[in-house]
């Protein structure tokens, strides 16, 4: 059994004060709505869960009326950092799940195909996350906002979601930052603390997430 989580439960500080960026409307719905239709439509996820903010469980929950789902889903409260977001939507999973697609709420581009890439690379080696490489050269800076080395772009990718494992390499991995106290930014690099190994898939089209005001228009487009 395969569940996706879609992470839902952040609040968006850099689109700006007293803005839910997961409610703005684009292309008729909601952000998070183009997401969760992607996962409850695609054939390969036979669960949803939704880690969604303490005090919008009603919210979601109609949203999810409105939505006409095909698929069983979850709403889980989230925690203080998204990694503690993750935990409790992997602690709320069907217990016959065996693998798990961790999703952020704010990407809604991600095409079906991605998703199919994701799942079974990871059913193949137990990790793998949905990537692009990086087009532009880029730089380390110093404390003083200069350049302190030069990197190698050929070896360089940006992340994105999903990002997909077996769930006994997920939890290991999270359980390890949660012992340590490491804040990671993303579930892969929790799998970097155990030793286990995470296939980059190339993914062919554009997968942006809405993080400022002017994404919107671009995502739009795509959807």
């Amino acid at each position: 059994m395969t569940t996706a989580v879609i992470v839902a439960a952040g609040r968006g500080t850099r689109m700006g004060p007293g803005i839910d960026k997961l409610f703005l409307e684009v292309a008729g719905h909601p952000v998070v709505a183009h997401t969760w239709r992607r996962f409850d439509r695609h054939p390969m996820v036979d669960h949803v869960c939704v880690v969604v903010r303490p005090g919008m469980e009603r919210d979601f929950a109609e949203l999810g009326r409105q939505l006409d789902l095909r698929k069983p889903h979850t709403l889980v409260p989230g925690g203080a950092e998204r990694q503690d977001s993750v935990w409790n939507g992997l602690a709320a999973v069907p217990p016959d799940t065996r693998w798990v697609a961790i999703q952020d709420g704010a990407r809604p581009c991600t095409t079906d195909e991605t998703i199919t890439r994701c799942l079974r690379a990871a059913n193949a080696s137990g990790a793998a996350v949905a990537a692009q490489r990086a087009v532009d050269t880029i730089k380390e800076a110093d404390d003083r906002g200069r350049v302190a080395r030069h990197l190698d772009r050929a070896r360089l990718w940006t992340v994105q979601t999903p990002q997909c494992f077996a769930v006994s390499v997920l939890r290991k991995a999270l359980e390890t930052a949660r012992e340590r106290g490491i804040l990671v930014t993303d579930d892969t690099a929790a799998c970097g603390l155990i030793g286990a190994p995470v296939d980059l898939v190339e993914c062919p089209d554009p997968n942006p997430k809405v993080t400022v005001p002017s994404d919107l228009g671009w995502i739009a487009l795509w959807l």
